[in-house]
């Protein structure tokens, strides 16, 4: 009698535990496959290095992100795989269930973060993109250009010297780490254009082909321009000519620059920029110029022209003498004035 007890006794507490397993295991499985709190799919979710179990469930329930946050420790426990959680920043999408949620977690796939460089623009303007683009860690925000520049590894000017291009990064990533990809970029791109480069070009070394890729850069837009741009220079600077290039005189005036070149301004002897003033190239790059600027620098049109003035329809005239030029000149003023 007593062992039918015993064993009545023993299938009825078995039963309550399975039964009991088995409620939890059906409410944790439908905890995982809840949907966790997010309708923008621009939501981030930023998991810290060394963070608990315990942590993570405050900073789950402290961001609204997912109901009865308290019941993942339980299914930890039922789904151990789902706990080796990598820090990193992550992209949360609308409609993800609890489970997808911690699966991305322990995947380490992170959002990369884009960042665009556009050619043409000077460095100072490229650092202040960078001091507010999202998730970069600030370590330039008190170093002078002339700093930035040495832990670049850059002699003189930082200018010129970074490629413009679009560059993915993740959280945390420093601003100098993203700054080394883009030097890197354009010492590669400016050594293999420097070594594919026409013969009897009048530059003695890299750097003087950076510097006129840059003028090119703030020259012309205009893709089937460049080579002829180019050419002007490399002309004038094989008759001994200046240069006489406005965007030049504009780099030199820095924040002085009121909009407008003033006559003042052509004979301003104490501007170094000043190439209606100065013999041969200026002393730096004047903008961060793009491969297409490169390549026309080390490949120019093969012309006489010594002259281009705006034609009025977002290109130029060039021309061969200065007569020509001028009139070229006269009728660009009166195209301007109607």
């Amino acid at each position: 009698m007593i062992k039918k007890i015993f064993l009545y006794t023993l299938i009825t507490f078995t039963f309550i535990i399975s039964s009991f397993i088995g409620i939890a295991y059906y409410y944790l499985y439908q905890f995982s496959k809840k949907q966790i709190h997010v309708t923008d799919s621009n939501k981030m979710f930023i998991l810290k290095k060394g963070i608990s179990l315990h942590q993570l469930v405050d900073q789950i329930k402290e961001a609204n992100l997912m109901d009865n946050a308290y019941l993942l420790p339980y299914l930890y426990k039922l789904h151990p795989e789902l706990s080796s959680i990598k820090a990193g920043t992550y992209q949360l999408q609308p409609h993800m269930t609890n489970e997808e949620f911690l699966k991305l977690l322990v995947s380490g796939k992170e959002s990369y973060f884009p960042i665009q460089f556009v050619e043409g623009k000077r460095a100072q303007d490229w650092l202040n993109l960078l001091k507010n683009a999202p998730y970069v860690r600030q370590t330039l925000s008190e170093k002078s250009n002339e700093e930035i520049a040495k832990l670049l590894g850059i002699e003189g000017s930082i200018e010129g010297w970074l490629s413009p291009n679009t560059y993915l990064y993740t959280a945390d990533s420093s601003d100098i780490s993203i700054l080394k990809r883009a030097h890197g970029a354009m010492k590669s791109n400016l050594k293999q254009v420097w070594e594919n480069r026409d013969s009897e070009l009048p530059y003695k070394t890299p750097y003087e082909l950076l510097i006129i890729a840059s003028i090119i850069e703030k020259e012309t837009s205009l893709s089937t321009e460049r080579a002829n741009i180019a050419s002007v220079f490399v002309n004038r600077l094989k008759k001994k000519m200046k240069l006489q290039t406005d965007p030049t005189i504009i780099y030199g005036l820095g924040n002085n620059y009121t909009g407008k070149i003033r006559r003042i301004d052509l004979t301003d002897i104490k501007n170094p920029y000043n190439t209606y003033i100065i013999e041969g190239l200026p002393p730096t790059p004047i903008a961060m110029p793009s491969l297409a600027s490169l390549e026309a620098a080390a490949h120019p049109a093969k012309t006489n022209y010594l002259f281009f003035v705006a034609n009025g329809t977002g290109g130029h005239t060039f021309t061969s003498d200065y007569n020509s030029h001028k009139r070229a000149v006269t009728y660009y003023r009166k195209l301007i004035k109607y």
